[in-house]
């Protein structure tokens, strides 16, 4: 467990005290036996104030391709913190602004603290949920559209697609000559 989340070799976890090892355990420990992670929007980190992006609907398609890959994979989760958290630019009241996404590479997030990583995880995991009511919800309350008869069977017997496919093998074989 401490060779896993501290990042440490098993070789250095062999030279820790006992007394010591104990109480990283139950630090760990409690950190997934928590029944509530908290989602934490904004910390201090490195002496900089950090914040969640504030809309993730205005996120570049950037800051969510490099989200999708490193939400992936935990051994990259201090890169994905780095696009969903960023320095905070401007505060007012409740509300804040944070810097312009760049790269996952520019601040070394492998030193926060899982509560923040944690609460992140669970925001998204609730969001989904939400998400998935809302469709389903959705999709109950929505009518068939009438189809034709001849549309049906148009549809169940390939409409079409025995002409493409003669035409497609034809223009096949003069292809591979």
């Amino acid at each position: 467990m401490i060779e896993i989340f501290c990042g440490v070799t098993l070789k250095q976890v062999m030279l820790i005290k006992a007394k010591d090892i104990e109480s990283i355990v139950v630090q760990i420990s409690e950190l997934f036996n928590q029944k509530e992670n908290k989602f934490i929007d904004r910390f201090k980190y490195q002496d900089k104030d950090f914040g969640f992006v504030p809309e993730l609907s205005e996120m570049t398609f950037g800051e969510y391709v490099d989200l999708d890959t490193y939400l992936a994979d935990w051994q990259l989760m201090h890169k994905a913190m780095s696009v969903l958290y960023r320095p905070i630019t401007f505060k007012k009241k409740n509300q804040y602004l944070i810097e312009e996404y760049e790269t996952a590479d520019k601040y070394n997030m492998k030193q926060m603290t899982l509560d923040v990583v944690f609460g992140s995880m669970v925001f998204f995991w609730n969001l989904r949920n939400e998400l998935q009511t809302h469709i389903l919800n959705y999709l109950v309350n929505q009518t068939e559209v009438p189809i034709s008869q001849e549309l049906r069977d148009s549809l169940k017997n390939g409409a079409g697609i025995n002409l493409s496919m003669d035409w497609q093998m034809e223009t096949s074989s003069t292809l591979m000559k």
